[in-house]
């Protein structure tokens, strides 16, 4: 069991993710954001202008690395090279988060464009846990795991998401970034219920939020089909599950997650603006919510 003193600590406020096209602007001034997110993956040379700007942001705003490449859930081991480069840099920008997904993205020497879904079971919960350990002791620090948008369900699962994400939280002590709009994606497309889901979730281990939009589609049978696309402004169900959870859990660092059809700078701080005020109405936190293990 692998548990590491260098928790996750970013501050408490609403960050987004830095698109280059928005660099100038966020430069020009400091901007009132509490931090600021990048894609590890287009970090990982030594050098040229997207660590040329990084360097000028770290300078004005807290850091988390957000990683979509090492397949936490895939069948073989970890890509070693891909290890060692996220190492590298965080040993770079000493970043105060980094997280990944609980999702699988390659097999062999394959890698795929997408994150894909897993069974809970004990074998998986195993990998994983070991794969969470092998990360965090090569990068010296804590993870957060956040949890999936799904758009299957596996017969063989033998232990619900929540209940999953707990297990690995007990036995690596990683923490979790909660995807509010992937619950939402996910409880809409299997017809389930995402306040339920919520209710059980482990709250004291989250270490961020994100929030991003989804397209909606309607299936051949009528029923409808969410994907989370991040290529839109945050829908208004997500934004009451959001306020619902800090209801519940407490304030926590929030991100506005925009990655696609990537908007003007003043549309994506409006978005950010609205979070800031959700999480500005939320009960004062005098101490995370602490669920049973």
């Amino acid at each position: 069991m692998n548990r590491t003193s260098n928790a996750s600590h970013l501050p408490e406020g609403v960050g987004i993710g830095f698109k280059a096209e928005h660099f100038e602007a966020l430069t020009a001034q400091r901007r009132d954001l509490a931090f600021i997110e990048i894609h590890a993956e287009n970090y990982m040379a030594a050098g040229g202008p997207a660590h040329r700007r990084l360097e000028r942001l770290r300078a004005d705003y807290a850091l988390s690395v957000h990683g979509v490449g090492l397949s936490i859930g895939g069948a073989g081991p970890l890509d070693a090279a891909h290890l060692t480069r996220l190492a590298t840099l965080c040993a770079r920008y000493q970043p105060e988060s980094f997280s990944e997904h609980l999702a699988w993205s390659s097999h062999d020497n394959v890698f795929l464009n997408d994150l894909l879904p897993l069974p809970y079971t004990d074998a998986t919960l195993a990998l994983i846990c070991d794969h969470i350990d092998q990360v965090q002791e090569k990068l010296g620090r804590q993870m957060l795991l956040e949890n999936p948008s799904t758009y299957v369900a596996f017969t063989e699962n033998t232990l619900g998401e929540t209940q999953f994400l707990r297990e690995i939280v007990a036995r690596t002590g990683c923490g979790l970034l909660l995807d509010v709009n992937n619950v939402f994606v996910s409880a809409t497309n299997h017809g389930l219920d995402a306040r339920a889901y919520l209710a059980d979730f482990p709250f004291a281990a989250v270490g961020e939020i994100h929030l991003g939009g989804h397209d909606a589609d309607t299936l051949p049978d009528g029923s409808p089909l969410l994907i989370d696309a991040h290529g839109s402004p945050v829908a208004d169900p997500v934004w009451t599950l959001y306020a619902e959870t800090l209801a519940r859990a407490g304030r926590a660092p929030t991100l506005i997650e925009w990655d696609n059809d990537v908007p003007d700078f003043a549309t994506l701080m409006a978005e950010a603006e609205r979070a800031g005020a959700v999480l500005e109405a939320a009960r004062p936190t005098g101490g995370r919510h602490v669920d049973a293990a």
